[in-house]
């Protein structure tokens, strides 16, 4: 019998894109006019779903999988327009900063200098201490946005430092040095809460839109939390810290045939047995969180609640880690027991033991399946599970997610053989390379899988140009944008077709 029962039985579908990558005038994609003409666009293209990546506030490398905060929000997100609208920034102002100038990719470096400084004069005029909205989303986020607002604010006044190198009083939080930093940084600390007033403000009149047109907006986390962030500074006793608070074990993935060093991610490791102590207290308000934010949420790196790979603090790839039982079951049933049923997606993806493929089946939520990874001659293990054949009902079916090439870009780099095997496997041997794509995406259409994402650069046609990430580089990941005009009336229309071809149209919604 199953713990849980996860995700309606309807069919549906639904479009994978970040936030960012919204099409926007200034800079990055947020939550302006562009990201509600999106979901108009969504629902006359017949979607249910929205999925997009962590919200968090991105550190080093822009990846929004190493945050500053399981519980903040991204300031750049914030929709200027908006700010201009409420009158405490001008269209001069915002017209005037240098955003970069490429349409079709973020320009980080830019966009953190000149939208910390628009936000910082927006919070100076806004009067912000005086808003009665404003004191009650400090009283009811404190339990969080306290400790973030001051972690962000003391990582400024150390140039950006992460906090296991700051000053030995405020890196161990001494009571005196928190009521010191806490006075003189009063005002840095405010306008660190005022940002998250403001993303929470706008985010949530977003999603109440979305939701009014029968679009649910699916969110995702990841399962570790980042080593500099407000989370492990705050609440070092739930991760394997030594005495120093320093790690000693980090996580990633071992080697495989995709990596012959495995993947090192450095994530600090979760102290699972104090966590059982307190009943998953910190998880439970987490997952909470997240639903106050999304209708949906996929856990991504779910194999790690089974068993979690260890690598010593230190090393430099993960070759010599090893494996550790998880909190299993367990942890799901606090969850559940606290919360009630909540629709989870677990993100199952790699190498499946029957332990892990015996907890997604225990949980009831639904795992995932790529058609990507059912053609890869490399894995000779799971390949076949991906195959539309075998699908349960309940999954959700990609194409492809944020980590994988486009659907052109991943046909285009396969081997030979492996292209024999989808044309085979599709029955066509007609169609140019450039236009299989289509194929693909009927093949998972109309599949029996419940749900069904496809990232909108595989609806374009676009090749790995439009990638979002590759795993294991720096440098040109999570920039693509969309420009303005590319969710074209002429795609919307065949989306809507195809939903409605294969029982995924959404009825629901104005």
């Amino acid at each position: 019998m199953k713990e849980t029962t996860n995700m309606n039985q309807k069919r549906e579908c639904g479009v994978l894109l970040p936030v960012s990558s919204l099409p926007s005038k200034y800079g990055i994609g947020c939550f302006s006019k562009s990201a509600y003409d999106f979901v108009d666009a969504l629902k006359e293209a017949g979607q249910s779903c929205w999925q997009i990546l962590p919200l968090g506030p991105t550190s080093y490398g822009d990846s929004p999988y190493q945050s500053f905060s399981t519980f903040a929000g991204n300031p750049y997100f914030i929709s200027l327009e908006d700010l201009i609208e409420e009158g405490v920034l001008t269209k001069k102002e915002c017209d005037r900063a240098d955003f970069g100038k490429n349409k079709t990719s973020i320009d980080y470096a830019k966009i953190y200098k000149s939208r910390t400084t628009l936000l910082r004069k927006a919070y100076e005029r806004s009067k912000i201490s005086e808003n009665p909205d404003f004191v009650e989303f400090q009283q009811k986020e404190g339990w969080w946005l306290k400790d973030y607002a001051l972690f962000m604010a003391v990582k400024e006044r150390f140039d950006g430092e992460p906090w296991s190198e700051w000053a030995e009083d405020i890196r161990f939080r001494w009571q005196n040095a928190l009521d010191y930093y806490r006075r003189e940084l009063y005002f840095d600390i405010e306008f660190q809460e005022y940002m998250q007033f403001k993303f929470y403000e706008q985010w949530k009149k977003l999603k109440a839109y979305a939701n009014k047109k029968g679009i649910r907006i699916i969110g995702d986390i990841p399962i570790y939390v980042a080593m500099d962030s407000a989370d492990t500074w705050a609440s070092p006793w739930l991760f394997k810290l030594d005495e120093k608070n320093q790690p000693t074990q980090v996580a990633g993935c071992p080697p495989d045939g995709f990596s012959a060093t495995g993947q090192l991610w450095g994530n600090p490791l979760y102290n699972w047995e104090i966590h059982r102590q307190s009943g998953f207290d910190w998880w439970v308000k987490r997952i909470e969180h997240c639903f106050s934010m999304y209708d949906i949420v996929r856990i991504d790196h779910f194999r790690g609640f089974d068993e979690y790979y260890a690598i010593p603090f230190g090393d430099k790839t993960a070759e010599n880690g090893w494996w550790e039982k998880g909190p299993g079951m367990d942890l799901f049933r606090a969850i559940s027991n606290r919360l009630g049923e909540r629709e989870i997606i677990a993100e199952d993806l790699g190498f499946m033991t029957d332990s892990v493929i015996k907890l997604v089946e225990d949980s009831g939520y639904p795992n995932m399946k790529v058609i990507e990874f059912a053609f890869d001659e490399r894995d000779t293990g799971n390949a076949s599970d991906y195959l539309p054949h075998n699908y349960p009902r309940n999954c959700v079916v990609y194409t492809g997610t944020h980590d994988n090439e486009t659907l052109v870009g991943w046909f285009k780099d396969i081997a030979p053989g492996e292209q024999k095997q989808v044309r085979e496997y599709l029955n066509n041997f007609h169609d140019s390379d450039k236009e299989i794509y289509k194929d693909i995406i009927c093949l998972v259409m109309r599949s029996v899988a419940n749900l069904c994402i496809i990232p909108l650069q595989d609806y374009l046609g676009l090749g790995n140009d439009a990638r979002i990430n590759k795993p294991s580089t720096l440098g040109c990941n999570w920039k693509w944008r969309m420009t303005e005009g590319q969710f074209s009336k002429e795609l919307r229309a065949e989306m809507r077709a195809l939903a409605k071809r294969y029982g995924r149209l959404n009825t629901k919604g104005v």
